[in-house]
Parts: C-alpha cells; sequence; structure tokens
C-alpha cells in the first residue's frame, strides 16, 4: 500500500509555493508565477484556513493568480470543506486568471485518505466558469451523525481540461455525476475508485456514459484505476468506443490479474495509444510479455511495474489497491 507522503509539489505547470504562516517573513513570489498552496501542515498553526486565505487576498494581488492548492481546512475527519468553497466564491470577481484548483492536499500523515471529509465540490466549477484544471482528494468524515463525502452532481462546463479525482473509495453517485456532466472540452480525466470498504461502491455500469466518450468529445487521457474491480474495469475498457480516440489508457494502482489481462488482449486494438499505464498489477509474467509483444512493436509505451504487495496467510493470497487510505 502506498501512501501520500507529500504535498503536491507543482499545479496548472507551476512549482507549488506556501503562503507564509502568520509571523513568517518570506520574499513573495509574483502572484502568476506559482500554485499558491493555502493552508498549513496540520497542528503546524492555529489559524483557521479562512483567516490564512484573507490574510492571502490582503497580500496578493489575487486578480493574477493562476493556481490555488488547498490543504488543511481544520479537523478534516469531521470538518468539510464548505467554508472553503463560501470564501473562494465570495471572492470570484477578484480571481479571473484562476485556472486550477487543487482542493484537499492532505497527506497520510495528517490524515488518513479515506478520513478526508468532503462535500459538494461542483459550486467551484460553476463559480468559475473559466478553470481548465481541477482536483480533489476524497475520503468521507462523520459530523452529528451525518456523513460527510463528496458529491459530484451533473453539470455543464465548457472550460474545464483537466478532471482528478484521488480516492480510496469513491462513491458510485460521484462516477455517475461525472459521467453524466457535459465536458466538451475535458482532455484528461483521472478517477480513483477505490475499494467498498471505504466506500468505493461504484458498478462497472455506472462507467458506461464515461466509456462511451459521448459527453467528452476532446477525451485523449483516461485513467480509472486504484480499483478492487480492475478485472471488470478492464473488460468494459476492451470494447469501449471511447478508447479508439485516446492517446493514454491508465488502468494501474489496481487489482489486475491475468483476466483482465486477457480482456484487453482480446479487446480492441490498442496499438494507436502512446501509452498504456499498468502499474502496480498482479499479472504473471507470460501475461506481460504478451502484452509486450502486442503493443511494444507498435511503438506504445507499456508500464508493467508489478506490485509488491502480496499477502499470504493460510494459503489465502491477498490483494490489496495500491492506495487504501486506511490508518
Amino acid at each position: 500500500m502506498r501512501r501520500h507522503d507529500d504535498h503536491l509539489e507543482e499545479l496548472y505547470g507551476l512549482p507549488a509555493f506556501t503562503f507564509p504562516a502568520p509571523g513568517e517573513t518570506a520574499t513573495l513570489p509574483e502572484p502568476d508565477a506559482v500554485a499558491w498552496r493555502i493552508g498549513y501542515e496540520r497542528w503546524e498553526s492555529e489559524e483557521r484556513w479562512v483567516e490564512t486565505f484573507g490574510r492571502f487576498c490582503a497580500e496578493v494581488d489575487i486578480t493574477r493568480v493562476r493556481a490555488l492548492i488547498v490543504g488543511i481546512w481544520g479537523d478534516v475527519e469531521d470538518t468539510d470543506p464548505s467554508e472553503v468553497i463560501e470564501a473562494l466564491l465570495a471572492v470570484r470577481d477578484r480571481l479571473p486568471a484562476l485556472r486550477s484548483v487543487f482542493l484537499g492536499d492532505i497527506t497520510d500523515e495528517e490524515c488518513s485518505l479515506s478520513r478526508i471529509s468532503q462535500t459538494d465540490v461542483t459550486p467551484l466549477l460553476t463559480g468559475f466558469p473559466a478553470l481548465e484544471d481541477f482536483g480533489v482528494r476524497a475520503g468521507w468524515g462523520t459530523s452529528l451523525g451525518e456523513t460527510l463525502k463528496l458529491e459530484f452532481p451533473a453539470l455543464r462546463h465548457d472550460a474545464l481540461r483537466r478532471l482528478t479525482v484521488q480516492s480510496s473509495g469513491l462513491p458510485g453517485g460521484v462516477v455517475r455525476g461525472v459521467g453524466a456532466s457535459e465536458l466538451p472540452a475535458l482532455v484528461h480525466l483521472d478517477l480513483w475508485l477505490g475499494s467498498n470498504d471505504t466506500g468505493g461502491d461504484c458498478e462497472v455500469a455506472d462507467l458506461e456514459p464515461i466509456l462511451s466518450g459521448a459527453r467528452m468529445p476532446r477525451l485523449r487521457h483516461l485513467a480509472l484505476r486504484n480499483s478492487e474491480i480492475q478485472d471488470e474495469v478492464a473488460a468494459a475498457v476492451a470494447s469501449a468506443p471511447v478508447v479508439a480516440r485516446l492517446e493514454v489508457l491508465d488502468l494501474s494502482m489496481g487489482i489486475l490479474s491475468d483476466d483482465g489481462a486477457a480482456a484487453l488482449l482480446s479487446g480492441q486494438p490498442l496499438t494507436h495509444l502512446t501509452k498504456l499505464d499498468l502499474h502496480y498489477n498482479f499479472l504473471s509474467e507470460p501475461f506481460r510479455q504478451r502484452i509486450r509483444q502486442a503493443l511494444e512493436p507498435a511503438g506504445v509505451e507499456v508500464d508493467l511495474d508489478q506490485s509488491d504487495v502480496d499477502y499470504e496467510a493460510d494459503g489465502t493470497v491477498w490483494r490489496s489497491i495500491c492506495v487504501e487510505g486506511l490508518p
């Protein structure tokens, strides 16, 4: 199992820069030269996120800011980022250049991925119609008996080119919402489906609108990964209409076995791809060789780096997704 031990180092092609904590002195970069990270490592500062953001808006010419990274906003196990979203929307008229937002740049040391509370994040997309890149890291928490989990009702967004949802258990409703969204400019879609144990109740049928490609006509990079149903996903992808126009297909980080590989090999040709990413897998050497022989002569880059996680107990082999996010 891999963990999120590091914060984002860049976003939207810009290096990440953490806005200074209270009392710190630092030379601030040009507003449009970095991806500004708002929020500090957990327990490092008692200042609330909205207070930090208020100082940021006062000290930086935010009309030039192009990318924002949202870090810890409080006790993320029982507080969702609604206050963060409201604060961003309150100054949207002062953020005309904003093109990229990542919500939840939180390491496992700060909070396990599966326990990061979330909410409906689509107000950020509707509130920023020029946004080109949106990412979110999501688990679920509880507060006063209420479940705080990611929601993504269907919407239309004409500018969004890249959408990333990192989760160890992605709700099926989110997958269906993404699939039902009209995203005519989307080029890159990356969904971490996760496992049922941490809320990942997505079924292959939920992926059908995405795999048809009808609402995402410009999609070129499709990643459906970190899934415990990776074999079923691979079988669905093998005949999916969207694959014919992809450049990169990513089915990595999940429990992909020879069954899934066989489905891919017996499906539609993949020789038009520039890359097939299957890293972190449970394939046998014969199937690894078959994939290489089928694709590498055509110039397809193939990543078959295997999982080193293969637990045995009482003669049973246990396989896990790459990022479980468990404590």
